[in-house]
């Protein structure tokens, strides 16, 4: 893998780029008797020819609504108020069988004619570019167990992310910085950490987490008062280290620890340049939103996403804003929830995929968009819905995947995908693919049997793929 790894200079200061030199001395030398530093090392090269390099996963937490965004269906504004005509599992509150209509109003986009709500007037604008998947389901209706299963292929909290499964699988590109970073904008998933983990993976592919204030990354900045200090603690980090490697060659914990002081020690110099923006035109800044109050959070970060996409980081989230709503969870409300939310979203998202276009990062980087689930087409109350597994809407820009193109679909009141289904484990499957990876060949084993991202299911779906 080591073949693979290339470093990735960062716009630094003289000052910075000496004390990076000089912290670093002693560690570029640890490279001895063939052991590779775990944070760059990787199950393999790509097995076959990737389309894509790195992924940015802008998630919805909550569950936007199908039929509110990407998902028309008529039929609820003629039947509204009637009962749903089938039987549904039970749902999280009990909620009625009324048909609700959709508040908001459709329109066909661009040469494609791909549907999409006036929620998204800017993304509409990018409708040749999006892959609109309009049959994803899965069986979970809890956000927590949902968000698992989103992120890792499983229902229950250790597992490794995706993000975790790439940067295993691929390596890192950039020895100063992380291969799997998640940008905060003040509303972590209802997974919570475990959102990012690394489970049961060497820990150097845990997400690392980027958040809003004057310490970004948690425990990055050195609270020794010198740097005569942290120099010589890291001197005795790396003697400790050659030590113990000596009688515990096979000790993949300890590596991935030593790897992290090292990256930690590159971090520092690269993360606050990477994270300073003031070098960007007004021009992009308008673009992203990132001096308006609305979208000002969710812009910044998208940003920021773009930035690491060009420092080679293989996988990049992207959680949704808090917003004068609970997140995309419209219980009640809908029509204003989904309102606020899309506005802080809607014009960033637009301007990243406008923004990768223009500088040639597209067509090697996956964009996806989506939820845990969806929504009922059936109302909570008057106005909320409440949560829906069984068919609900992600869609996808760049990395080869088919450009306009709007794929699957649900029954007629949006409720069940019944039409080219995918499943979270074939998308799962799908993107590995574009990565250059058989999800079927990317296992780890562990507590006696080879595990994977896709478990023993998921199918790569040709029809996405351009």
């Amino acid at each position: 893998m080591a073949g693979l790894v290339q470093s990735i200079a960062c716009p630094t200061s003289a000052s910075r780029r000496q004390f990076l030199g000089r912290s670093l001395s002693s560690f570029g030398a640890l490279a001895f008797n063939g052991i590779l530093s775990a944070d760059s090392k990787g199950a393999g090269p790509p097995l076959f020819p990737p389309r894509a390099k790195s992924v940015i996963y802008l998630y919805m937490e909550g569950g936007p609504s199908q039929v509110d965004t990407f998902d028309p269906k008529p039929l609820l504004r003629k039947r509204a108020g009637e009962p749903l005509p089938f039987e549904t599992p039970a749902t999280v509150f009990n909620i009625s069988n009324k048909l609700m209509p959709s508040p908001f109003k459709f329109r066909r986009y661009g040469e494609s004619g791909i549907t999409i709500s006036e929620l998204f007037p800017n993304i509409a604008r990018n409708a040749d570019q999006l892959t609109v998947i309009n049959s994803m389901h899965h069986g979970l209706s809890n956000h927590s167990a949902a968000c698992y299963f989103s992120h890792t292929g499983d229902a229950m909290a250790g597992r490794p992310s995706v993000g975790s499964w790439l940067s295993f699988g691929l390596g890192s590109v950039n020895d100063n910085l992380p291969s799997f970073v998640v940008l905060d904008c003040g509303q972590a998933p209802s997974g919570g950490s475990q959102t990012w983990s690394s489970g049961f993976l060497p820990a150097t592919h845990e997400g690392v987490r980027f958040r809003e204030g004057n310490t970004p990354v948690e425990f990055l900045n050195s609270l020794d008062s010198s740097k005569e200090l942290q120099l010589a603690k890291q001197a005795t980090i790396e003697t400790l280290y050659r030590e113990k490697i000596k009688t515990r060659a096979d000790d993949e914990q300890l590596k991935s620890i030593f790897a992290n002081y090292r990256k930690a020690a590159r971090m520092q110099v690269a993360v606050p340049d990477l994270l300073d923006l003031t070098d960007e035109s007004a021009p992009t800044r308008q673009l992203y939103g990132v001096d308006n109050p609305v979208t000002q959070a969710f812009g910044k970060q998208c940003l920021i996403a773009r930035r690491l996409v060009e420092a080679g980081v293989r996988f990049i989230e992207v959680f949704s804003p808090r917003v004068k709503a609970d997140r995309w969870d419209q219980h009640n409300n809908l029509k204003q929830g989904h309102l606020n939310n899309a506005a802080a979203v809607d014009q960033p998202i637009a301007g990243l995929i406008h923004d990768l276009d223009a500088r040639g990062l597209l067509d090697s980087t996956i964009v996806l968009w989506g939820g845990e689930f969806g929504r009922t087409p059936s109302s909570q109350g008057s106005t909320g819905r409440d949560h829906n597994p069984f068919g609900y809407s992600v869609f996808l820009a760049g990395g080869g995947f088919r450009a306009g193109y709007q794929h699957g679909a649900t029954d007629e009141f949006g409720y069940y995908a019944i039409q080219g289904k995918v499943h979270l484990h074939d998308l799962h499957a799908t993107i590995l693919h574009q990565m250059g990876i058989d999800h079927k060949r990317l296992t780890y084993r562990y507590a006696g049997r080879d595990y994977r991202l896709t478990d023993v299911h998921g199918r790569v779906v040709q029809q996405l793929i351009s």
